[in-house]
């Protein structure tokens, strides 16, 4: 390799920060699970030597936790986010829970999609990624259930209506697939209905 294009490199290297492995840590997550999550291919895909990765983190492990903390902080701030938006407008608690699913449903994210069940897969063999997805599930849960309460249902009533819309949300994406744009709308109206009211 030529001077001119190791210095290239290694300016690139020294660029490359600790948020910029965890989005790659992410892509290869969503691409190909946890065991895509390597320091050799996340270098190899991010142009770079493994010496940029131990700069950031002390070993894989470590990147695993920071990759589950940097998702989970992710998911809970757009929660929050998502939350006060829909509070702000002033809408009806009705409103405001069909704006929460419409955002979801009506924003195609395969990239989103694909970190969330490769998170959920990982879950399912390490207790490390199971307690992150149920810190994830319970902020989401914890900002659906008080719109279900507003709309005069009981704690227990509420909590079942918001894990009911949840899962819609989230396990539609999954079968949906094939179905005409205006017939999924439909579909969809008419499950808001029966989960919204």
């Amino acid at each position: 390799m030529s001077s001119a294009k190791q210095a290239a490199r290694n300016a690139t290297t020294e660029r490359l920060g600790r948020e910029q492995w965890l989005e790659g840590a992410l892509n290869a997550l969503a691409v190909g699970g946890i065991n895509q999550v390597r320091v050799e291919v996340l270098a190899r895909a991010l142009g770079v030597t493994k010496g940029s990765f131990y700069w950031h983190f002390k070993d894989r492990a470590a990147l695993l936790d920071a990759l589950l903390e940097h998702w989970r902080a992710g998911r809970t701030t757009s929660i929050d986010a998502q939350a006060q938006a829909s509070g702000a407008s002033g809408a009806k608690p009705a409103e405001r829970l069909r704006g929460l699913l419409d955002l979801y449903l009506d924003r195609a994210n395969p990239r989103g999609m694909a970190i969330e069940l490769a998170i959920r897969d990982w879950a399912r063999r390490e207790s490390a990624a199971a307690d992150a997805v149920a810190a994830v599930d319970k902020a989401r849960l914890a900002a659906l259930i008080p719109l279900y309460r507003a709309l005069g249902h009981d704690p227990q009533e509420s909590g079942a209506r918001a894990l009911a819309l949840y899962a819609f949300i989230f396990g539609q994406s999954l079968i949906i697939e094939g179905v005409s744009a205006t017939k999924g709308r439909e579909l969809r109206d008419r499950c808001a209905r029966l989960l919204i009211g």
